[in-house]
């Protein structure tokens, strides 16, 4: 039986929330079986579709990683200047990849460059006989990486549905979103821990306010 692997992730780009990578293991053949049910990317399908779905490929698959990078792991990494948060990735992925042991992994790149990222991705791997398709748009090119797709977005789904309760409603969690735009502007000294501090609103934010404070203190 060859085993394969999908891994995608869900929360990358937010200031709000945690990022989840997930792998999916299954036997080769069970791609057919993850078509049949409608597995596809799942930015391209409901959030109900995607509860439905989620049980299913668990059912499914051999083994399901779930890894979840909290805003602090991310800020300290990005700001720390010793990793950036595709190589963070990467380290994520080789964790999940090193545990499940597949025979062929296929990954959604988060890189502008696959080749680079795939050679630093081999590079951190206990076997480095696994073979690696790192490609962009595996999420729709793959049955595999959209299971891990709808995995990762139904965990990111969890966590912001909870962070809701506790901290009132945040939008998406995007700073393209205005609601979220305008949550952010409003909150961002009140619950510090929300966010992550290594986002360039963030830093803008905080500055910015570091200057008026300045400026109302010198007198300008």
């Amino acid at each position: 039986m060859v085993k394969i692997l999908g891994i995608d992730e869900a929360g990358r780009g937010p200031i709000i929330g945690s990022m989840f990578i997930v792998g999916v293991l299954a036997a080769e053949e069970t791609e057919l079986k993850f078509k049949e049910i409608g597995v596809k990317d799942s930015k391209l399908l409901t959030h109900k579709k995607r509860c439905l779905l989620e049980n299913k490929i668990k059912d499914l698959a051999l083994k399901v990683k779930i890894v979840r990078v909290q805003p602090l792991e991310i800020d300290s990494a990005v700001d720390g200047g010793k990793i950036n948060l595709n190589w963070l990735e990467a380290h994520k992925q080789a964790e999940i990849i090193n545990e499940l042991k597949p025979d062929k992994a296929f990954i959604d790149c988060p890189s502008p460059n696959c080749r680079k990222y795939k050679d630093y991705l081999k590079a951190i791997l206990d076997d480095k006989t696994v073979e690696l398709i790192v490609e962009h748009k595996a999420d729709k090119n793959y049955f595999i990486v959209g299971a891990a797709s709808i995995i990762a977005k139904c965990e990111r789904e969890k966590e912001v549905a909870e962070l809701k309760k506790k901290y009132g409603d945040f939008g998406s969690g995007y700073m393209s979103d205005p609601y979220c735009n305008k949550f952010f502007k409003e909150k961002f000294e009140k619950y510090p821990e929300l966010f992550r501090k290594s986002w360039a609103p963030y830093k803008d934010a905080v500055n910015g306010k570091k200057q008026t404070t300045l400026d109302k203190f010198t007198g300008r």
